[in-house]
């Protein structure tokens, strides 16, 4: 059963490179008329679409109040300049923009994203007040090799808590195992060697006692029917969800899966 914590679980729908701002339209109003106050009354919502479909997505939320928040899926750390291609923080801050994925492993796989990248994305995005997700994970042989924990301590090295003392409670740590994504998943829990993520709420790296408040999603081949177990493992405060969150239904069979796992734990 889910551990009963004073941190509000988070569920993020990344959608990747799927949905132009018409089907991302479509989906959030769909996401809308599914989602009722009781699913989302212990939890948070976010979901990511691409660039091209913020606009459309921020209008949807706001106009309608949906219960949602907005993300982006990544940001270059400079606010303006010549970086063709880029888009800057500052401009996501003015589009409402609350929370955005930062150093997620495609950006680090395919695009050659280097820790020290990660680092200057996460103070950018915390400069305009936004929360950054900041994603961590460990492939197949890195696994194997027995370095995982090493691995995963280095993402999370003290190059990308120094930008407020406040770090642990302004932003969220997504665990999401590389070799997990497209297969059926285990909860953290029954992988020992995966314990980086949480020992950072508790690391000597964070100031004071604010880790605590560091909110950590699990992320790979998250899916309704296994949400609810996922989620119940020690030190998982919510999912980050991939090809899951482009259906509206599906989506909102993870978010219901986590809030019941929650509200069992408070009974």
């Amino acid at each position: 059963m889910a551990a009963a914590v004073s941190r509000r679980p988070l569920v993020s729908g990344n959608w990747k490179m799927h949905h132009d701002h018409i089907e991302a339209l479509h989906t959030v109003r769909d996401l809308g008329l599914r989602i009722k106050p009781g699913d989302v009354s212990s939890l948070d919502v976010t979901v990511h679409p691409p660039f091209t479909d913020l606009r459309t997505v921020q209008s949807l939320i706001d106009g309608e109040r949906l219960p949602l928040g907005l993300g982006a899926q990544h940001c270059y750390y400079e606010d303006r300049g010549a970086f063709t291609g880029e888009v800057s923080p500052q401009m996501l801050a003015r589009l409402g923009v609350a929370y955005v994925l930062v150093g997620h492993s495609e950006r680090r796989q395919i695009f050659d994203m280097t820790d020290e990248a990660v680092a200057l994305t996460l103070r950018a995005v915390l400069r305009h007040e936004m929360t950054p997700i900041l994603c961590v994970g460990e492939t197949e042989e890195l696994r194997d090799a027995g370095a995982t924990s090493s691995h995963l301590e280095a993402q999370v090295s003290d190059r990308t808590d120094r930008p407020r003392k406040r770090a642990g409670g302004a932003m969220v740590l997504a665990y999401e195992p590389i070799w997990a994504i497209g297969t059926v998943a285990r909860p953290p829990s029954m992988t020992p060697k995966t314990r980086a993520p949480s020992s950072a709420r508790w690391s000597p790296r964070w100031p004071g006692a604010c880790p605590r408040a560091l909110r950590i999603q699990y992320g790979g081949s998250v899916k309704g029917a296994n949400a609810g177990e996922l989620v119940d493992a020690p030190d998982v405060d919510g999912l980050l969800v991939g090809g899951a969150s482009l259906d509206a239904a599906g989506f909102v069979d993870i978010i219901r899966a986590v809030s019941d796992c929650y509200r069992s734990s408070a009974a």
